[in-house]
């Protein structure tokens, strides 16, 4: 378990640039197992979750080449299925979350695909029932191991249907897509996930042939096709490392330039910033950040009425930076009502926050009233321990704005989502001392 040692207080400036995203990356890494042709993937992340996909992806057979620093080429012509059913990949698949999108693809090009129930952050509940009712949908059948919490699907040919799903799962969605590209017939899918990475997972996959439309909107239309090829991919920034990094420069009343952002990819992130009071300035696909010296007051409704921030499915907020929010309005001028729809237990982790200082009613496990102390009172550094990756990067920007030196135990959290991150921000002036 991995430790950061953090002096507060220190002013940062200069460049920072995103690391590729880690939820598109969990989803086109899982496309490889579509075709016996070689797809080359750029700008993937080097971090745990990634990192494991790609070892789960080698253990399945798939002939995985490192060409340069994020860039990789991937080969199935050789799947190894067998696998599916050996204690080492109930081990290997269920220690990370993202390995439930191997299923759709395992399914349509080899008529199975089998899972153990997968890990993750212990955010609240984040069921599987979209995943296989697609599945079951496309002709897939479906059977559960609870002992071993096991999943299993199966089809001799999966055959084309309409589905209204239940939720805009964004997992869900990429995992049916996958799945319905090689069926037989036509797949409709309302009420899809449309963020900017499943929008990368389709136009990726029409460029190996596949027949999808509707792409952006949360209406799917695909059209199967007997077989899939190969193709170059290059993955989009991440747009919740440059939410933490807009609230880093807001909290550390730092100046700091975030590079190539794909501004257009970013929804309602920089509009929901300032509503914060934070001034962002767009120079060309940069987001400039100057330092908030004079700090920053949150902007109330037009009748008066407090602030209030939720996430919602794309193109609403998204949760992954909720708790960035948070914490940057710690030092805000103002309040706001900070509420997590999404998951229940992502709040949970704002009694670090209050030892450090910060005014926090914890409502119930999705609400949460901030009010800002406007830098009058600076939080102070403790000893802390992550729970799960947007929590504890969180708590280090909060560790980085604070007075005098703060201990994030379990850092290995924060790694899982984040590249190098202690080397990154050091670079730009930022004290932090790694103890692994």
């Amino acid at each position: 378990m991995g430790t950061f040692k953090i002096e507060g207080g220190a002013p940062l400036k200069g460049e920072i640039k995103p690391q590729g995203a880690k939820n598109e990356a969990l989803q086109v890494l899982c496309t490889v197992l579509l075709t016996p042709q070689k797809v080359t993937i750029t700008n993937i992340p080097d971090i745990i979750d990634v990192n494991k996909l790609i070892s789960l992806l080698r253990s399945l057979g798939v002939k995985v080449e490192k060409l340069a620093h994020g860039e990789y080429s991937f080969q199935a012509d050789e799947v190894n299925l067998s696998y599916l059913e050996s204690e080492a990949f109930k081990t290997e698949g269920a220690a990370l979350r993202g390995s439930i999108m191997i299923v759709g693809p395992l399914l349509a090009r080899f008529g199975k695909g089998y899972i153990p129930k997968p890990g993750g952050d212990k955010i609240g509940r984040r069921r599987l029932d979209t995943h296989f009712e697609g599945f079951i949908n496309l002709g897939a059948k479906f059977r559960y191991n609870e002992e071993d919490h096991f999943y299993g699907v199966e089809a001799e040919r999966l055959k084309g249907a309409y589905m209204l799903l239940d939720e805009a799962s964004v997992t869900g969605t990429a995992n049916i897509v996958m799945a319905a590209v090689l069926a037989e017939g036509k797949t409709t899918i309302y009420n899809a996930a449309c963020e900017p990475y499943l929008q990368q997972l389709c136009n990726m996959l029409n460029r190996m042939g596949a027949k999808i439309t509707g792409v952006g909107s949360n209406l799917l239309e695909i059209e199967g096709v007997e077989s899939l090829g190969g193709c170059d991919h290059r993955i989009l920034p991440d747009m919740i490392e440059i939410g933490s990094w807009i609230g880093l420069a807001a909290m550390t009343q730092s100046e700091i330039t975030i590079k190539d952002v794909s501004w257009d990819n970013l929804g309602v992130i920089p509009s929901t910033f300032r509503k914060l009071g934070i001034t962002l300035e767009r120079r060309g696909d940069d987001i400039y950040i100057p330092a908030h010296t004079d700090g920053y007051e949150i902007q109330s409704y037009i009748d008066g009425s407090i602030l209030t921030i939720a996430d919602a499915p794309w193109p609403g907020f998204t949760p992954d930076l909720l708790s960035i929010v948070l914490v940057v309005a710690t030092q805000a001028r103002g309040s706001v009502l900070i509420h997590q729809k999404m998951f229940e237990s992502r709040l949970f982790f704002v009694d670090r926050l209050i030892d450090m200082g910060a005014q926090i009613i914890l409502c119930d496990p999705h609400r949460a009233n901030v009010i800002g102390l406007g830098f009058k009172s600076k939080l102070k550094g403790i000893l802390m321990s992550s729970p799960d990756i947007r929590a504890g990067i969180s708590l280090l920007i909060a560790a980085l704005s604070a007075k005098g030196v703060s201990t994030i135990q379990n850092s290995d959290q924060i790694d899982r989502g984040y590249e190098r991150i202690d080397e990154r921000l050091i670079a730009i002036g930022a004290k932090i001392t790694r103890i692994d």
